[in-house]
């Protein structure tokens, strides 16, 4: 069974870091892209980031590009999030994804039951 157990959301200031972190169980993790996917409350959910299997090829959304950086542990099965000058309209429920093949034009399949992310003053 896939599991994926997301941690590191918070309550941080506008122009703040937060760091969110995966651990992915029940596959094979170094075969598959990885991915993040966030939900404003009440809007739809959106792609963020992405990476391929073996963290060669990542790929950001235009409304984080610059900021987020995506990475991947293939010996301790983790995807991470780093998040830097926060902004509000980050605030989001982001959820790690995972894809149903290597690259990142493969789709989703499963996600993980969120953490929560509030960027306010």
């Amino acid at each position: 069974e896939v599991q994926l157990v997301e941690s590191g959301g918070g309550l941080v200031q506008p122009g703040g870091s937060l760091r969110l972190s995966c651990a992915a169980s029940g596959f094979t993790f170094s075969q598959y892209a990885m991915g993040w996917v966030r939900q404003p409350y009440g809007k739809k959910s959106e792609w963020v980031s992405a990476i391929n299997h073996d963290g060669s090829i990542s790929a950001n959304a235009d409304a984080v590009k610059g900021r987020f950086t995506i990475s991947r542990d293939n010996a301790k099965n983790t995807v991470a999030l780093q998040m830097n000058s926060l902004q509000p309209e980050d605030t989001a429920m982001y959820y790690c994804a995972k894809r149903n093949g290597p690259t990142i034009d493969d789709e989703y399949d499963s996600l993980g039951q969120g953490t929560q992310v509030t960027v306010s003053s």
